[in-house]
């Protein structure tokens, strides 16, 4: 098919209402009711950052970031908490993301990500049997936020053999230059 050349030729697709407007409806409100039954100790409240040595610094001597991937967890923007961990912004403007393992314990991400739409999708681009081993919802909140250095996924998750993962990017909102839209590009699959 068509997709599928691309697919091959670019290494991305991009699927223009793949997901209904329901369908992102209900991961928006779900979102939003996570963050406000939100519990997070003071002493677990770490910035995320996308530099791996400002990374290492924020989660200090606990593994709660390494740790994450079967959990829902959350991480802060740089800068909203003080020295002892309070929130110096409301909490809701405060999430950079929450992972790792919403697909496995909400049941609205379960219930998306497992559809049959989507593994017929993992299908369709290569993959024998498509499994769901990670998950995030990605803020970008105005006003703060760091830059997202380009990288390839396949470098965060290990797989044998080596590449053989798909990452899907949902944007639950209209992405723009303006708003933080991801960026690909074309044929860096192959490098």
């Amino acid at each position: 098919s068509l997709h599928l050349f691309q697919f091959r030729k670019d290494g991305f697709l991009v699927l223009e209402h793949f997901f209904t407007a329901e369908e992102c409806d209900s991961m928006r409100n779900q979102i939003q009711r996570i963050i406000a039954e939100m519990e997070v100790p003071p002493h677990c409240r770490t910035e995320f950052s996308t530099k791996e040595e400002e990374q290492l610094q924020a989660q200090g001597s606990s593994d709660y970031f390494l740790t994450s991937g079967d959990k829902i967890r959350f991480f802060f923007e740089k800068g909203v908490l003080d020295e002892r961990g309070n929130f110096l912004i409301p909490k809701e403007k405060s999430v950079s993301k929450i992972g790792h393992a919403l697909h496995a314990y909400d049941p609205v991400f379960k219930q998306i990500t497992h559809s049959s739409k989507v593994q017929e999708l993992g299908r369709k681009l290569g993959l024998e049997r498509p499994v769901v081993v990670q998950s995030m919802y990605i803020f970008k909140q105005p006003g703060i936020g760091g830059e997202v250095t380009p990288h390839q996924d396949a470098t965060f998750l290990h797989t044998e053999p080596l590449g053989r993962i798909l990452g899907f990017w949902i944007a639950l909102e209209d992405a723009t230059q303006e708003n933080g839209c991801l960026w690909f590009i074309p044929g860096s699959h192959t490098s």
